[in-house]
């Protein structure tokens, strides 16, 4: 029975670590909660609780944009909101426990249309590339700096977020963290 118990226990974290893949650390990224349940549904947040580090493609959202924060709502983190001067330097870290090659970038998202303001603030043409022993340090702890051209659009909680973007071309999954923020005047 030990054996039983055992094997399936192993199976079980098996499944767990394979499902894994990346995922914002620091600073804070949006967390589903009750908002997140109303706008995309249980099952997408049992997803999301389940397993944060799951790329875009395994979250079931219905009625809402999962390419947006993964359909996570802003109301679920209100008490989340970072606040930033323009010319901050930001550090990100981020966990990627299973790599998967290709492009990723922080870019300053608009919440409303669900578009980059601006350039990206780091981009990676290669990035999690799973060939290599040891990723590059500055693929899990690198640092943004908060651009001074966005003006008064970040100014509001909930209008923008800083957006870690992530595809991996060969398993053509994508995945996302969203960190709420605004931007004070300097």
């Amino acid at each position: 029975m030990l054996v039983k118990t055992t094997l399936a226990a192993g199976a079980a974290l098996l499944t767990t670590l394979v499902s894994a893949h990346g995922n914002v650390t620091f600073p804070p990224a949006r967390l589903p909660g009750a908002a997140t349940i109303a706008a995309c549904g249980q099952e997408a947040v049992n997803a999301l609780l389940a397993d944060a580090t799951a790329p875009i493609e395994n979250i079931p959202a219905v009625g809402c944009d999962r390419f947006l924060c993964k359909g996570v709502q802003f109301e679920d983190n209100l008490n989340g909101v970072q606040i930033f001067a323009a010319g901050e330097i930001v550090n990100f870290q981020v966990i990627l426990p299973i790599p998967h090659e290709g492009p990723a970038n922080v870019s300053v998202v608009d919440t409303a249309t669900n578009l980059v303001i601006g350039r990206p603030l780091i981009s990676f043409g290669t990035y999690a590339d799973e060939r290599l022993a040891v990723l590059p340090r500055n693929n899990t702890d690198f640092n943004v700096t908060i651009p001074d051209t966005i003006g008064e659009q970040c100014a509001e909680a909930g209008a923008c977020v800083l957006q870690w973007f992530w595809f991996g071309t060969g398993a053509k999954q994508s995945y996302e963290s969203c960190i709420d923020f605004v931007i004070v005047p300097s």
